[in-house]
């Protein structure tokens, strides 16, 4: 089968109105990914190579997010509604160029499994005209049935059709299928629509090709895998199921989640065996962790590169650019954004680090911040190897701080500190000996007038 060509035809032209938003239905997010993105790269992992998109509602936005997603699919507008049949033959260009398979999926069923994609393609190539995709879900009602004798699919009723003997079928349609390259086009212009709503259905295929005797199947695919998402909480259930596949995909690669159920996956994370993750941990879009790694609880983290054993957290917010050498420490209260900590490097508590590099072996004592935006543009900070920056400090960027420089703690810094030089950057201290008393028993007796006036 790796030699036949395949084309995946995804439906995503439904204006998803139970969503009740304004964007496209099937670019609500799983995992940060839109959910016909999902269904691509299940396509993509089947073996498709070549992907045609069937839109409609949002039409200009699905083409520009597709870019992102789907750079090289094709994209075809259905202009009316008239059917699963009419939607995918609003593909018909690409149908036509003669792949060997042809699969036929939804944008809304983020869920599908490569695997149950392969199964249906691999009965085209034992010889099936059309294989059709099957579930069981917990209860058949709603769905329409596959009815089967000796072994192949002679129909697909919908419930209504459907006698009592039939209605007690659980294997029910899941509405994806796999059909002939060669038999594609010809199988889809015989659909008709003399039907109640005057459309054209996909699923009558299944009784045009067996009627022509060409060989009809089913296969089946798990009851997750084939979930439709109609509405917002749907949306939120198809979300755990990814969340909890890819925690368990995580567990047995090596990596360890105490409390698995509250940490939160993108759909590209990567992560390293031997790595640690706490509770309620948060990882966005672009986050690479290499092995024993230590994430503790309630860290956010995207954009963020992690090298070897370095440790996050708790509390610690890592956004987009944030680059941690090996062994490199980000502390509890900590945000770094679009900056380096080289190895070793150490920024332990309430600090900001944006825009900069912090060199190995560093220290950046609590409550030091990179002022790195005048309100107009970002400039840039450099801290060197060894470098000791005290509490409380304000680096005004653009500046650097030398190799071995020690900023005292509380100063301001405005100007570039040489190699192994002491750095102060504030007022000298002054002590008036009674002024405490005098200025407490001053806003004392503001405070008892203010009371007086009050009353």
């Amino acid at each position: 089968m790796s030699q036949r060509s395949c084309l995946s035809v995804i439906l995503a032209a439904g204006e998803g109105t139970r969503m009740k938003s304004a964007m496209p239905k099937v670019l609500h997010a799983i995992a940060g990914l839109p959910m016909v993105a999902h269904v691509v790269k299940a396509a993509e992992a089947a073996g498709a190579t070549g992907v045609a998109l069937v839109i409609g509602h949002g039409a200009e936005e699905m083409r520009k997010a597709a870019q992102k997603f789907a750079p090289k699919a094709e994209a075809f507008v259905q202009e009316k509604r008239l059917g699963t049949g009419h939607a995918v033959l609003a593909a018909r260009e690409a149908i036509s160029k003669g792949y060997d398979d042809v699969l036929v999926m939804f944008g809304d069923t983020p869920l599908i499994d490569a695997g149950a994609l392969a199964a249906a393609r691999q009965k085209l190539a034992e010889g099936a005209a059309v294989a059709v995709i099957g579930f069981r879900p917990p209860s058949p009602n709603g769905y329409g049935r596959l009815i089967e004798k000796g072994g192949k699919l002679i129909a697909i009723r919908e419930e209504k059709d459907c006698s009592d003997a039939e209605k007690k079928i659980g294997f029910c349609n899941a509405g994806m299928m796999a059909v002939a390259g060669k038999h594609a086009l010809r199988l889809l212009d015989k659909v008709g629509n003399k039907n109640a709503k005057g459309e054209y259905y996909l699923t009558d295929i299944v009784e045009i090709a067996g009627a022509e005797g060409l060989d009809v199947v089913a296969t089946e695919a798990s009851f997750e895998s084939a979930l439709g998402i109609n509405n917002r909480a749907e949306l939120a259930e198809a979300e755990a199921i990814w969340q909890a596949r890819r925690r368990r995909q995580a567990m047995l690669d090596g990596v360890t989640l105490i409390a698995p159920e509250t940490v939160y996956f993108s759909h590209d994370t990567e992560i390293g065996a031997d790595t640690i993750v706490e509770p309620n941990v948060w990882f966005g879009p672009a986050v690479k962790i290499a092995s024993g790694a230590k994430i503790h609880a309630f860290s956010h983290i995207e954009g963020a590169t992690i090298a070897a054993n370095c440790d996050v957290g708790p509390f610690a917010r890592l956004r987009p650019g944030a680059d941690l050498k090996q062994k490199a420490k980000v502390g509890n209260f900590c945000e770094v954004k679009q900056a380096t900590i080289e190895e070793g490097a150490k920024v332990n508590h309430l600090t900001y680090i944006g825009d900069a590099r912090v060199g190995a072996g560093a220290n950046i004592g609590a409550g030091t911040i990179t002022c790195n935006y005048d309100g107009y543009s970002k400039f840039f900070t450099d801290i060197g190897e060894g470098a000791f920056v005290g509490s409380n400090s304000s680096l005004v960027a653009p500046v650097t701080i030398g190799k071995g420089g020690y900023i005292a703690s509380g100063s301001v810094i405005t100007e570039s500190v040489p190699d192994d030089a002491l750095a102060f950057g504030r007022a000298r201290q002054k002590t008036i000996p009674g002024k405490g008393k005098e200025l407490r028993e001053r806003f004392a007796s503001a405070a008892a007038a203010r009371k007086k006036a009050a009353e």
